[in-house]
């Protein structure tokens, strides 16, 4: 008489319903019954198989722990993250708030699936919310969930697979003229003249600026000195913030020109304490962002560019550096970007500047053309010459030929190293 083979790990039984039930120990002791149910046996044992080695891996997953609501979850992420600044926190507070818990938020961690996912992301693309937003809540979604697989193991992997999903395509801003830029200064009020100034000629954020003391603009020298920023939360007033990032905090040459521009402003605005704020409005207060957008959107209307930011101007800024033949890693230190991917974004060269660049190129080609040219003339006036006084009676070519070896296939072959057809 032979007894039934005793299972090494779990256990398998068949229901009434002649379905199988796989239950199994896990690493904490507890007996867990697996998820589903299994039409044969033999399935059940293979479902224990796999289970047993993720646990000897160490790769096995509490399926109880992902019994958290995502809305919880990311809450929590978001209070446990060390260093994020004001403005990063109501980010990523908003867009919990908006475009995640309203689709998902109720949806535990475990059934969370790529599915569901896509779902969620088509819905918000169907819904009309912006590209870019929809990218910045993926990204974030993708954030915190790798946070629930690697270091809280709370699932097995993470659903957020979507290629390409988390990236920003920002149409692109456009590229004031000097010209424009002038014009623009001269139409805002006067003391926020030479905020636009700061703002395309040194690069400089609105934050930056509005951060600006006295004892940062050195005059011997021409430079200003970024130490800070001033954050403006969404609820709550000002308050003086490191910069973006440990790289933000620099020192930027200012062109000569403003060095008078600099020191008006300083004469008319500015008190004498070191500390003074170099920008403040009418009645001595701080400039808002709200407050601004304002003064700045008369002032561009003015100028015939009503549809330039104000952040368009450090674009413009960074380019004409680039135009100036700065290294990239200069371009990063004045710009303050500690990130190659960052400061590429300002390396777009204008169109303008393209066409200069063609144009050399066709003069390039023309100079070496015309010497070419000038040679082959030259070698077949010899020619000619020789040959007539060795024989007189000597067959012309015939037009065919002379086609063939003319100056313009010579040339050709010449300069692009193709033998013309």
């Amino acid at each position: 008489m032979t007894g039934k083979k005793r299972r090494r790990f779990g256990r398998v039984r068949q229901l009434p319903s002649g379905r199988w039930q796989a239950r199994y120990p896990g690493p904490d002791g507890a007996m867990r019954a697996a998820p589903e149910t299994f039409e044969r046996e033999k399935d059940a044992d293979r479902w224990l198989g796999t289970i047993e080695t993720d646990i000897i891996r160490g790769d096995w997953t509490n399926p109880d722990a992902g019994k958290i609501p995502l809305s919880t979850y990311v809450k929590a992420w978001i209070a446990e993250r060390p260093g994020l600044g004001v403005r990063t926190v109501e980010l990523y507070e908003g867009l919990l708030r908006n475009h995640i818990d309203p689709y998902v938020g109720d949806v535990m961690l475990a059934d969370l699936s790529a599915a569901r996912v896509r779902n969620w992301r088509k819905t918000l693309l169907d819904a009309k919310v912006g590209a870019v937003t929809v990218a910045k809540a993926y990204r974030f979604l993708k954030a915190v969930l790798n946070t629930a697989l690697i270091d809280d193991k709370l699932i097995k992997s993470n659903p957020c697979s979507i290629k390409k999903a988390g990236k920003e395509e920002s149409p692109e801003r456009p590229i004031a003229t000097i010209d424009q830029v002038l014009m623009a200064a001269d139409k805002i009020q006067p003391r926020y003249r030479l905020m636009v100034l700061l703002a395309a000629f040194a690069s400089m954020r609105f934050a930056e600026m509005v951060g600006l003391q006295r004892q940062d603009l050195d005059l011997v020298n021409l430079k200003v000195r970024v130490d800070r920023q001033t954050v403006q939360p969404d609820k709550g007033g000002l308050f003086e913030d490191d910069p973006k990032s440990a790289a933000g905090k620099r020192p930027i040459s200012l062109p000569a020109f403003l060095l008078p521009e600099v020191k008006r402003h300083l004469d008319t605005y500015v008190k004498p304490e070191a500390t003074a704020w170099v920008f403040l409005g009418p009645k001595g207060a701080r400039p808002k962002r709200n407050n601004f957008h304002t003064i700045w959107d008369k002032a561009r209307r003015a100028a015939g560019i009503p549809d330039l930011h104000l952040h368009d101007l450090r674009h413009t800024g960074n380019t004409l550096a680039a135009e100036t033949g700065a290294t990239l890693r200069e371009l990063m230190d004045r710009m303050g970007h500690g990130s190659t991917r960052a400061a590429l974004i300002y390396l777009h060269a204008r169109e303008e500047r393209g066409k200069e660049i063609a144009t050399g190129i066709d003069q390039m080609v023309a100079k070496v053309t015309a010497k070419t040219t000038q040679k082959r003339g030259t070698k077949n006036q010899k020619g000619h010459a020789r040959g007539t006084k060795r024989s007189k009676t000597r067959r012309e070519p015939s037009s065919e030929t002379r086609d063939q070896g003319s100056t313009s296939g010579n040339v050709v072959e010449r300069v692009t190293g193709i033998e013309p057809a």
